[in-house]
């Protein structure tokens, strides 16, 4: 019968812990690019509809240039009809330029998921460090205390990556309005 070592069960705590908070942060890494995504296909989307309203806004203004200059008559209502237009083809500028937010959102979620891919690795540091350490121990109960430490920094560094990337980007559709980051 073998004889697990003594120090098998605390490893294993250990290990236990690594993937427990590594599967959370990973886990939130998905969503992150999850929500990125959706935001860009809405993004997209909207800017598309944007510039083909911004294009017949346009053609609809040139074909009343086009009558004004053709008929010259009733100058005034054209004019009219002009203006509206302009103002018409305004408001479709904003809606485009409202959905080059995206730009801004996306860049902060792949941030964010950058700080916890870096976060994630600077937890996995630790297990390296700390096993580095474990090899120039000398008997069971130094090695038992620096898995414990190992393992304590594991949880203050998964705890303290959390609180600093708690905040999420709030919108997730582009007609919401408002847009609260981080």
């Amino acid at each position: 019968m073998i004889i697990p070592h003594p120090l098998a069960p605390k490893l294993q705590d250990v290990l236990s812990s690594l993937s427990e908070h590594g599967r959370q942060h990973l886990t939130e890494v998905e969503a992150d690019l999850l929500q990125t995504n959706q935001l860009l296909k809405e993004a997209i989307a909207k800017l598309g509809e944007s510039f083909m309203a911004i294009h017949a806004a346009t053609l609809e203004q040139q074909s009343i240039v086009d009558r004004l200059l053709a008929e010259k008559a009733d100058g005034q209502i054209a004019v009219q009809s002009v203006r509206e237009v302009s103002e018409k083809v305004g408001l479709c500028i904003n809606a485009a330029v409202t959905g080059l937010q995206f730009q801004d959102m996306t860049d902060q979620l792949i941030a964010r998921t950058m700080q916890r891919v870096v976060g994630f690795r600077d937890v996995l540091e630790i297990l390296c460090v700390g096993g580095d350490d474990l090899g120039s121990q000398q008997n069971d109960d130094s090695m038992l205390a620096v898995l414990d430490r190992m393992k304590v920094v594991l949880e203050q560094e998964s705890i303290s990556l959390d609180q600093t990337l708690r905040k999420a980007v709030r919108q997730t559709h582009m007609e919401s309005g408002d847009i609260e980051l981080f």
